[in-house]
């Protein structure tokens, strides 16, 4: 007799069912999805010990037949699809058909439903059989003691409070991509979340709080059949547990769009912090594979290149717009203080505007000079004011203090001109055009025999950015150009800090990424150093050319150049008007 048998019926549900239900938290994540297909505008989530005991969703959807409850438990039978056809332009968030049979291999559950035509609701019980039964239009489902007829998978349960974690974490990704239906949780008799139907934003406050919605800005595009909307954080709020991508209202954990995230972030993100965001990709369905994994979290793109691509660039144009194209959420975050503490305030002093400076003036120690001969312009009447204002002092050889209709910006004026240099820098080597200043004297140093192989291997790179350096012996370099733009600059320092950071990157960066770091170094050595005194018209002339500037709001290490205190925090911290 042979070894191979055709297992129960039984056996093969509570198979799959480890594939489909890895814990409460996937159980809940496809009965609430089950609800949203259902076109159910409220959804209720009750859960005890959680999920591990109990697990009650309540909707108000279309409801279910009495003949199709039976079947609706039944292995692979499904009202979303019917057609290979239908399999390749999924619409749904379910499709499979095994969510309700498989939990039901592994737990005690009890479905009742009532369409909007049935005097009544109809039930179906542990046992099979289907019954009248009391309830609202809708369906609701009730699964109780998850893993008790398979104790192998049970003794893989974590604590209740670990358990609860991950429902809460499922039921706020489900919450998120759905905004205009109604949700609540409630937890052993606890209502944890009670939320209505809203507008994305006003969900996305509620659920990641006021200071995401605050410190985010709104990402919508769209091209060649592909849209994205929803909100991204700048740089200085990040944190891995705020990342949220959806595709075609299905949360998914996608590599591919989450490295075009990054990649966007990548020249303003502080070292290893992660950018927050929730964002919602719409694509046509057929461009999609959706059945990759029974827990439908993975997905396929047909074109995942023009995907990436797009989410790409539709991220960076929002992140490197310079300041006098700023991002809604400024002014929102501004004017929502402003509703909470009304006061009455002073007109705001105008101050001359300044031109913004030459890009051919040496730097850092001359870069100003030029600019406090121009005469003073007057301004226009119908002149608005720069979003950075304009400068009133300096403290402590640091930071420019600078006064707006808003009330007061405070300037860290080194990293705020690092920047500009930066970006000044990268804009002149994409258009292959950076000016080169010969030193009337080379420069020799001593190289170590580090510095002198970064030279070997990437020293090709170094003309494209303005350098000039050649070995003059076996341990001996010689400086003969930089960058005219680094003019004031220590061209021995500069040039060792360039070939040590081509040897500590080199070999595990693109070429791009070598470049970028590169002129990151650079920039830092040819901006304006802490403790050098500016004068008025000079200080304005940075803040002019911040304003014009990609991505003034960090520097090139990702961190804040400036950052703005309202009028109304400072009349709050005086207690004025009260």
């Amino acid at each position: 007799m042979g070894n191979i048998r055709i297992l129960p019926d039984l056996l093969v549900s509570q198979i799959a069912a480890g594939e489909v239900v890895e814990r409460p938290a996937s159980a809940l994540k496809e009965l609430m999805e089950n609800s949203i297909d259902s076109g159910a505008s409220e959804i209720s989530v009750i859960l005890r010990e959680g999920g591990t005991k109990q697990i009650r969703i309540i909707d108000n959807g279309a409801g279910i037949d009495k003949e199709d409850l039976q079947l609706a438990l039944v292995r692979h039978a499904t009202s979303k699809i019917f057609t290979l056809d239908d399999l390749d332009s999924v619409k749904s968030l379910g499709f499979r058909g095994e969510a309700l049979a498989s939990i039901s291999a592994i737990s005690r559950l009890e479905l009742s439903s009532r369409r909007k035509d049935s005097p009544h609701a109809w039930k179906i019980s542990v046992d099979g059989e289907v019954i009248p039964s009391a309830g609202g239009f809708g369906t609701t489902v009730e699964v109780s003691d998850i893993y008790y007829n398979t104790p192998a998978r049970r003794k893989f349960l974590k604590s209740p409070q670990t358990e609860y974690a991950q429902c809460a974490e499922a039921f706020r990704r489900i919450a998120i991509s759905s905004p205009g239906i109604a949700f609540s949780l409630q937890h052993n008799g606890r209502m944890q979340w009670q939320l209505k139907a809203s507008t994305l934003e006003g969900r996305i406050a509620d659920l990641l709080g006021e200071s995401f919605a605050a410190a985010s800005f709104r990402v919508e595009d769209s091209s060649s059949g592909i849209s994205i909307r929803g909100l991204a954080a700048k740089p200085s709020h990040t944190s891995r547990e705020e990342q949220f991508f959806f595709v075609n209202g299905r949360y998914v954990r996608d590599k591919l769009l989450l490295h075009a995230v990054k990649q966007a972030y990548q020249d303003v993100l502080h070292h290893q912090m992660h950018p927050s965001f929730a964002l919602f990709l719409t694509i046509d369905p057929s461009e999609i594979d959706v059945n990759v994994h029974p827990a439908k979290t993975e997905i396929r793109f047909r074109e995942s290149r023009a995907v990436h691509q797009f989410v790409f660039h539709a991220l960076n144009r929002r992140l490197s717009a310079p300041l006098n194209e700023s991002p809604p959420s400024i002014a929102a975050a501004t004017a929502s203080l402003s509703s909470r503490f009304p006061v009455e305030r002073m007109p705001v002093q105008r101050m001359p505007v300044q031109n913004s400076m030459e890009f051919g003036v040496p730097q850092p120690t001359d870069f100003y000079e030029r600019i406090s001969a121009l005469p003073v312009e007057a301004p226009a009447q119908a002149r608005q004011e720069p979003p950075l204002g304009f400068a009133i002092g300096q403290l402590s050889g640091i930071y420019i203090l600078s006064q707006n209709s808003d009330g007061l910006i405070v300037v860290d004026m080194h990293a705020a001109h690092e920047r500009v240099v930066y970006e000044k820098l990268k804009k002149a080597m994409d258009e292959s055009s950076v000016p080169v200043q010969p030193l009337l004297i080379p420069a020799t140093f001593s190289a170590t025999p580090a510095e002198c192989d970064a030279l070997e291997r990437f020293g090709h790179l170094l003309p494209e950015m303005g350098f000039e350096i050649a070995p003059l012996s076996p341990s001996m370099l010689i400086v003969r150009a930089i960058p005219a733009l680094l003019k004031g600059a220590d061209a021995i320092r500069l040039a060792r800090s360039v070939l040590n950071e081509l040897e500590t990157c080199g070999s595990d960066k693109s070429t791009e990424a070598i470049r970028n770091e590169i002129l990151a170094t650079m920039a830092c050595h040819g901006s304006v150093r802490a403790n050098r005194m500016l004068s008025i018209p000079e200080m304005n002339a940075l803040l002019r050319d911040m304003e014009e500037t990609e991505r003034s709001g960090q520097c090139n290490h990702g961190r804040p150049t400036w950052f703005q205190m309202p009028l109304e925090e400072l009349d709050r911290m005086f207690m004025r008007g009260k």
